[in-house]
């Protein structure tokens, strides 16, 4: 008989096959990990969906194991403060973070918070059977909130604001995308200077303004905003889209125009899941003697940000062993998604470490810093050890290959091609580690045709999440904020976990892979299924833009926006704190927007959750908690 609660158990094709899943609370929190937890196999019928509460999924197999998980929109938060995705949005920073391009607090018109909670439940759930699979017993319970997910999207730009050093470039309104003659909106990307040079060129853009634009554009992943010269947007306007894309082809940079939400729906049906996972040909084999954590190996690792891996362990975790505990993680990654990845599998207790190029990774050194150390690098690699390897060599990938050798997963998101090229593919590495989890986080996972480059801002133009976290009167815009980075590394280690559970189920390694395309798609299922029914697909006018306090802004629940709207006169003569009881008296949920970052630490509705490591660099509470 199958069942999870078995140390392995051959001929599963899928992690959760005969794992029935009982589920209830708002459609909110339940829908994006339903259709998760069924991609994955589980049994899980259909169920009225509540209207408030926090949501439960039960995870129940044939054998002795059993899981459930808790979502809420407030795990952290007072529950006051957190009722559903506008107020959490609004209260843990995002709405500022989102709002920085536009000069004011905005909320984005997709479930980000609630997208990315529904993501860490299916983490948390797979945890925790994989935990009782690996025969340790371990959690029966875990709990997770929108709340929690929302402090560690933005987790990146507390810290900078947290740091004792200030930012390379200073924030301010401004951004792309930018307007071609005829109307046609486009997102630019150009990731070394020379090609944002011969681009703007080309375009005939004054030379100061290109020299200008450049560190404000460099630096917009970081700040998410970008003040360009206004040359620049006027130098776009006069210039027609094929002529644009021309510049771009010839200069190295690359354009994408702004797709909407009804072309996405006309285009060929989303994938149904935004990952898969292969089991490796073979028989399998039982895992490598030795480790990645002692032997002589170990003398050239190097904790990065030098924290003890007694770091990896969050405050909020219960005392119960961690589920991924005696599992090593190599992650060759870069920028956010892959490092994001491997960071949430490092706190749920793997042993991660990082291959960086010699010289070790730059970004380690991107300011603001915290004792020498990037904050925003601290906030995706504390407590991960290192070790440098020049994967370009015949010597370096042989070194990898040894590496892979005695680990239990690997994690890239190099460009595509170049695993292969270096001779580290999942074939290469099959052989050496029949047992090993080969993950790959990729921008398209090879399934549009003629995708331009995966990075986070291409793909959300690509793929209309910009019309989506918009609402109808808003012009359609990518977010400046990282969603589709911080979502695809959610997704990359949602899969990754998949992989380990049915690695155990199966006795063999896996080749999972995801991407940012996945994500995306994800995030914007519920608009894109608008678009394909005939409906308009975007949020209405309005739709969750905080109203101006005498002091701030406020932000209404979603339910009481129309409240708020015809009260709005009077609630603009009050300070944030005064709107918010004065809604809240009339039986209505809201909460003050948080806008500024550098003063959560000692927000009183935080009880004190945000901590400091030894480099003095904010430290976010984990996602999960496990009893």
């Amino acid at each position: 008989m199958n069942t999870v609660g078995s140390p392995t158990v051959i001929g599963a094709h899928r992690p959760l096959e005969e794992v029935d899943i009982q589920v209830s609370g708002p459609a909110a929190l339940t829908a994006p990990a339903l259709a998760h937890l069924r991609s994955l196999g589980a049994s899980a019928p259909e169920t009225p969906a509540a209207r408030t509460g926090p949501a439960c999924f039960t995870a129940t197999s044939r054998g002795p194991g059993e899981v459930t998980a808790y979502t809420g929109w407030a795990d952290v938060l007072p529950e006051a403060d957190a009722t559903d995705e506008a107020t959490v949005q609004a209260a843990t920073g995002m709405m500022h973070v989102h709002g920085r391009r536009d000069g004011a607090p905005r909320g984005l018109a997709v479930d980000y918070a609630a997208t990315c909670a529904s993501v860490l439940t299916v983490q948390g759930l797979l945890a925790a059977l994989l935990g009782q699979a690996r025969g340790g017993g371990g959690a029966t319970a875990v709990a997770t909130g929108a709340d929690r997910a929302a402090l560690l999207a933005v987790s990146q730009y507390a810290a900078a604001a947290n740091a004792p050093e200030a930012e390379a470039v200073t924030p301010a309104p401004g951004g792309p995308p930018f307007t071609a003659a005829g109307g046609t909106r486009f997102e630019l990307e150009a990731l070394e200077p020379a090609p944002w040079a011969r681009f703007w060129r080309a375009l005939g853009a004054p030379e100061a303004a290109i020299r200008a634009g450049w560190p404000a554009f460099q630096f917009r992943y970081a700040t998410a905003c970008a003040p360009l010269p206004e040359e620049l947007h006027r130098t776009a306007r006069t210039v027609s889209w094929t002529r644009i894309r021309e510049a771009a082809a010839a200069s190295g940079a690359e354009v994408c125009a702004l797709h909407t939400l009804a072309e996405r729906a006309a285009e060929a049906a989303p994938a149904t899941a935004p990952w898969t996972l292969a089991t490796l040909p073979g028989a399998g084999a039982p895992p490598a003697s030795g480790s990645l954590s002692s032997g002589a190996r170990s003398s050239r690792l190097l904790h990065a940000g030098a924290l003890p891996s007694g770091a990896l362990s969050s405050s909020a975790l219960s005392s119960c062993a961690l589920p991924l505990s005696g599992l090593t993680v190599l992650e060759a990654g870069r920028r956010i998604q892959a490092p994001l990845a491997a960071h949430l599998l490092g706190l749920l207790g793997a042993d991660v470490v990082r291959i960086e190029p010699p010289g070790g990774d730059p970004l380690r050194g991107m300011p603001p810093c915290a004792s020498g150390v990037s904050a925003r690098w601290l906030a995706l690699n504390r407590g991960k050890r290192a070790v440098e390897v020049d994967i370009k060599s015949a010597a370096g990938q042989a070194e990898l290959r040894e590496l892979a050798a005695d680990a239990d997963v690997f994690l890239h998101n190099w460009a595509p091609g170049k695993a292969e090229q270096f001779g580290l593919g999942a074939g290469h590495l099959a052989p050496v580690n029949p047992r090993l989890v080969y993950a790959y986080t990729s921008g398209w996972a090879g399934r549009l045709p003629d995708a331009p480059m995966g990075t986070d801002f291409m793909v959300q133009a690509r793929t209309a999440v910009g019309e989506a976290a918009r609402p109808a009167d808003e012009p359609p815009a990518p977010s400046l904020m990282t969603l589709i980075d911080v979502l695809g590394g959610l997704v990359g280690a949602e899969a990754v976990l998949a992989g380990l559970l049915l690695r155990e189920r199966s006795g063999r390694g896996v080749r999972v892979e995801s991407s940012l395309l996945g994500a995306a798609e994800t995030l914007t299922a519920p608009a894109v299924r608008r678009a394909a029914a005939g409906r308009d697909p975007r949020r209405p006018a309005g739709f969750r833009r905080p109203p101006a306090t005498a002091d701030g802004w406020m932000a209404p629940a979603d339910a009481s926006s129309r409240m708020a709207q015809a009260e709005s006169a009077r609630l603009r003569e009050l300070s944030s704190e005064q709107a918010v009881a004065a809604l809240r008296e009339q039986g209505e949920s809201a909460t003050s927007v948080t806008t500024d970052l550098g003063a959560l630490p000692e927000d009183p509705c935080l009880r004190g959750a945000l901590t400091r490591d030894s480099h003095g660099s904010l430290v976010v509470p984990s996602p999960w908690r496990f009893a």
